[in-house]
């Protein structure tokens, strides 16, 4: 027989080296239809009545559909909005396990479930078949030649450091990558970008999200795009756009090279929206095959959705089918792709049940539990939109988090605000008071100063207001709070004395991010001053604006490739900055942990710590074991120099000078112990103690 039963056990196409079978998952459905395309994904060949049900899985076998095969679902049920359902046959929906996509979404009326324009608008209903714009899901064989050589990093938590790209954005515009490689995924793991990569000391890199997405109506509309890719439709198949034939084997290739040069492959990942939107939005998957289970919806008037995440509908992860969609789609990313660690995008959304967050929701216990994911590296957006939303610190331990205190003191440190020592000391040394519980190591936080989402290092010493004109919505997008400070004109200049102190300023938040305890962040593209022109949330910019520039790579006094490779390279040396137990004062037999230090060398009491307007903080981190060096760290935020005295000790005679961000070479310079010297102005100062 061609069609028969087959299995419920693995949602998906799977394909078994004979033939290929269905499942998918609808508990309110009553039929569904599994339909066959052409290779062009123009025609419809035939549908087919799934013939079995079980616990809500509908799913059959057909012996001879083999890879390439394209196909989509028609899900029959009611179309009763006002009680949460939104089935309507004529529209073809894909597979929410599709592994691979064919064809891209051609935006019309016909994607959505009612008649757009109508009187009662989504309470109608639309008959017009959209299948012909709509993109396929690809029957697919996962098998891959990982070949000998390829062998996970691991790095473990307290040597890693991240760098934040986006895959298109990063390469388009190297003229060292192959211009065929330019954008794609195989521009990651070019030699340049590899060679780039090792030179800054970096050991993972992120990519900004790709899964599969589509771009929103609106946007392509405007002729714009969204580049950042936070518009998900499909959460197992690489998006196509960034590969040059077989996406899901053009990804794995990079992971393999990646690996081979030691460094970590780690996805940003959207579980908490889909591209569908609110109630308005369009029928192209989730919505069509179950809508009441896959989203939350508003308990007093189920037209309508939950929306945590700004997106217009939040994903409900409190259904089992729902949170087993979403864990299926991590252990692939882990198992076939051999993907590092995820970062989740709007965490708290997932964790949420019907109290709002909580730490011991269905999705946080089935990841703590899970062995898959215990190996790799899990990273949170710890808030989303709605109430009770912020939640860093909250996570639990097996968790790392964003920590936006750390981005928004440094900020403001820097960008002149004073009184703030005692903010930048819990900065400094892995923010204590927000991640030091719960068995939590110092590697909690996730320290950053620019990421996607904002200005660009560049733009934070440029301008002091966004500008966001060509988003299409008149400058209304994007934060108003940037804690920016463009250090006298908006812009562009060509003032040499605001140029030193930009660059003076962006040596400082690369100094601190390096010497801070904690797991540091970098934004792709800021170690060469890359500039979005004050556009502070280009997401929907495909372009000159959005792209990497890379302009100064190689000039002198503007390409800080070599002064991050020192700093990492610092880092890795003081193992007191990578330590993962949490920091004490002075301890009973006279060792320390960490000594706070006033100007003169003495150590600070709580009159010192408010001291009016103090922009200045010295610090020594002891030696975590024997034969280690202390470092004496001085920051240095005001507009003046400031003298002050290197610490006393009687076991280290001398200190060598290891960073000052002043200079255009960090200076080695050996002062003796109790001397006296001055930090310049806004200047970081680093020392090692020697005997």
């Amino acid at each position: 027989m061609r069609l028969t039963g087959g299995t419920s056990s693995r949602l998906g196409a799977s394909w078994d080296g004979r033939g290929t079978n269905f499942a998918l998952f609808s508990a309110n459905a009553e039929k569904v239809e599994l339909c066959l395309f052409d290779a062009q994904g123009r025609r419809e060949l035939e549908r087919i009545e799934l013939p079995e049900r079980t616990e809500d899985v509908w799913h059959g076998y057909l012996n001879d559909v083999s890879p390439g095969q394209l196909y989509g679902y028609r899900v029959y049920g009611p179309y009763a909005p006002e009680r949460g359902h939104r089935f309507n046959a004529n529209k073809l929906l894909l597979d929410p396990y599709a592994r691979r996509l064919a064809g891209r979404l051609v935006w019309s009326d016909a994607h959505f479930a009612y008649r757009t324009g109508s009187a009662r608008e989504d309470l109608s209903f639309d008959r017009r078949d959209n299948a012909r714009g709509m993109p396929k899901a690809v029957v697919v064989d996962e098998s891959f030649n990982w070949g000998r050589r390829e062998i996970r990093p691991n790095i473990p938590w307290e040597d890693t450091i991240i760098y934040e790209a986006h895959v298109k954005g990063l390469t388009q515009k190297r003229e060292d990558v192959p211009p065929n490689l330019r954008g794609t995924y195989g521009g990651l793991s070019s030699p340049a970008m590899i060679e780039h990569l090792k030179n800054l000391g970096v050991t993972a890199i992120e990519l900004l999200p790709i899964h599969g997405l589509i771009d929103d109506r609106r946007l392509v509309e405007l002729k714009l795009a969204n580049y950042w890719g936070y518009n998900t439709i499909a959460f197992f198949a690489p998006e196509a756009r960034y590969a040059q034939d077989n996406p899901l084997d053009s990804f794995r290739t990079t992971v393999a090279r990646l690996h081979d040069a030691g460094i970590e492959v780690m996805l940003d990942v959207v579980y908490n929206h889909t591209a569908e939107g609110n109630h308005m939005g369009p029928t192209l998957s989730f919505r069509g095959i179950d809508n009441a289970s896959y989203y939350w919806l508003n308990k007093e008037n189920p037209r309508y959705y939950d929306d945590f995440t700004g997106c217009g509908s939040s994903v409900n992860l409190t259904h089992p089918r729902v949170l087993q969609m979403v864990m299926d789609s991590l252990r692939y990313w882990v198992e076939v792709c051999h993907v590092d660690g995820f970062r989740f995008d709007l965490a708290t959304t997932l964790a949420r049940g019907p109290n709002g967050f909580d730490r011991g929701s269905g999705f946080l216990t089935a990841v703590r539990q899970d062995p898959v994911l215990a190996t790799v590296k899990l990273v949170a957006e710890p808030w989303d939109l709605g109430m009770g939303g912020y939640q860093v610190g909250a996570f639990p331990s097996q968790w790392s988090e964003w920590n936006d205190r750390y981005r928004s003191a440094m900020r403001r440190y820097w960008s002149g605000e004073g009184s703030l020592i005692g903010d930048i000391s819990s900065r400094m040394t892995a923010s204590s008071d927000l991640f030091h519980h719960d068995n939590r190591a110092t590697r909690a936080g996730i320290n950053h100063i620019t990421v996607h989402d904002g200005f660009t290092l560049a733009d934070l010493f440029s301008y002091n207001e966004k500008h966001n004109e060509a988003n299409g919505e008149e400058n209304r997008d994007g934060s108003n709070d940037n804690h920016s400070n463009n250090c006298g004109v908006e812009g562009p200049t060509d003032d040499p004395k605001i140029l030193a102190l930009r660059r003076q300023l962006r040596k400082n938040q690369f100094a601190c991010l390096m010497l801070a305890q904690g797991t540091p962040l970098l934004l792709a593209g800021d170690e060469v001053g890359n500039s979005q022109s004050g556009n502070n949330n280009a997401y929907c910019q495909d372009n000159e604006i959005g792209w990497v520039g890379w302009d100064n790579l190689g000039k002198d006094g503007e390409d800080f490739t070599g002064f991050i490779g020192h700093l990492t390279a610092l880092r890795r040396q003081f193992g007191q900055i990578r330590c993962q137990r949490w920091l004490d004062g002075r301890r009973t037999d006279g060792s320390y942990g960490v000594l706070w230090l006033t100007p003169s060398a003495e150590e600070m009491k709580e009159s010192d710590w408010k001291f009016p307007e103090g922009r200045f903080l010295s610090y020594v981190l002891g030696p975590m074991e024997q034969g280690q060096a202390p470092i004496f760290i001085v920051l240095n935020a005001a507009p003046e120099e400031i003298a002050f005295k290197l610490p006393k000790m009687t076991e280290y005679k001398n200190w060598q000078q290891v960073l000052n961000t002043t200079g255009e070479e960090p200076a080695s310079v050996a002062f003796p112990s109790g001397a006296d010297t001055k930090a310049p102005p806004r200047s970081v100062l680093a020392f090692a103690g020697s005997a």
